[in-house]
């Protein structure tokens, strides 16, 4: 489904399917301009309980709007993570394992170019960075990273919430939803909707309320509301969905380490993955909203360190103010403020 426009479609929309290495389906949905794409693919990763369509609010322009201007030919990966796939408990392994690698396999087979540029934000970001620093997505040369990658660095009262909230709430769910605002299935899903009612006052939307509860402790956290229009904080009711505890507690450990940590133990996945020489030459770019309470900008400070300190000059970071999570591309001023600094960086030299 795709967000209701405030302008003219700019695009063509094709569902591409394709299978993850677990057999589990999956799918790309290509956004081909109306005029020929002459600088190639980009795949847009969304994080967790959301889906691609995340990257299409209700703005004048959107990120996807600007990349098919600028002659990108734009696809939007819904791995496991996504709510329009069928649900599942999933971890970042299967999806750095299983569903990136087969998602740009199928771009580079649907397109015939050798390489691909990506742009990959929150849990599509840990995930995608995990399979490339691992040596798994060769085609991939430019990956723009949007609030976290290898070094997830959350406030304290996140933290503390992560160790000792999560453990507790996860013996009575399987997973959290957004969407038991509008009525939960159990007793326990009730429950939690009153104490979102009870502990978050921050506007009017108890969805936007759940996200925050769902994904840390700020007031709210993956946005600044003055960063948002009216539509779009409409409209991201319908955006959230549920998210699997096996996730919670494969955070939590990274957050604990310092670094991400493998948990299902893929020959793939060294352990190690968060400290050793990445095993890609892919250039990144990292993004952080300064305003981030889902993820510090710490995070992303991190990660462009260790990077820089096997390919000195290779990468860059980019810490963005007066921006938090999710509204770095939702907010309505993200087409003047972040998308041409995102631009210039798919668009330089590889």
């Amino acid at each position: 489904m795709s967000a209701e426009s405030i302008h003219e479609a700019r695009y063509f929309e094709e569902v591409v399917p394709f299978l993850a290495g677990d057999g589990r389906a999956l799918h790309l949905v290509h956004l081909r301009g109306f005029e020929k794409a002459d600088k190639g693919p980009v795949v847009l990763v969304h994080g967790a309980g959301v889906r691609g369509n995340i990257f299409r609010a209700p703005v004048r322009q959107t990120l996807v709007d600007a990349l098919i201007d600028d002659g990108y030919d734009v696809w939007l990966e819904n791995w496991r993570a996504s709510i329009d796939v069928e649900p599942g408990e999933w971890t970042l392994d299967q999806a750095a394992v299983l569903d990136h690698p087969a998602a740009i396999q199928t771009v580079v087979r649907e397109t015939g170019h050798d390489t691909v540029k990506a742009v990959v934000h929150c849990q599509g970001s840990t995930s995608f960075t995990m399979a490339a620093v691992a040596g798994l997505l060769p085609e991939v040369d430019v990956i723009v990273t949007n609030a976290v990658s290898l070094h997830p660095v959350v406030p304290p009262s996140a933290k503390l919430k992560l160790h000792y909230a999560v453990p507790l709430v996860a013996q009575l769910t399987p997973y959290l939803d957004p969407q038991w605002a509008y009525g939960g299935p159990t007793r326990t899903a009730r429950a939690l909707t009153r104490v979102v009612q009870a502990t978050h006052h921050e506007c009017d939307n108890l969805v936007c309320r759940w996200t925050s509860f769902t994904y840390g402790t700020g007031f709210p956290v993956l946005w600044r509301h003055e960063n948002l229009n009216a539509r779009t904080h409409e409209w991201l009711q319908h955006e959230f969905g549920p998210v699997p505890f096996t996730f919670f507690r494969q955070m939590d450990a990274c957050v604990r380490a310092g670094h991400l940590v493998p948990v299902e133990g893929f020959r793939a996945l060294p352990e190690d993955l968060g400290e050793r020489e990445p095993q890609t030459e892919a250039r990144f770019a990292f993004f952080a909203g300064e305003e981030n309470r889902c993820f510090l900008a710490e995070s992303q400070r991190r990660s462009f360190e260790h990077l820089e300190h096997f390919h000195p000059g290779r990468h860059s970071l980019h810490v963005l103010p007066g921006y938090g999570h999710l509204d770095v591309f939702m907010g309505k001023r993200a087409a003047q403020d972040v998308f041409p600094l995102l631009l210039s960086e798919l668009d330089r030299p590889v």
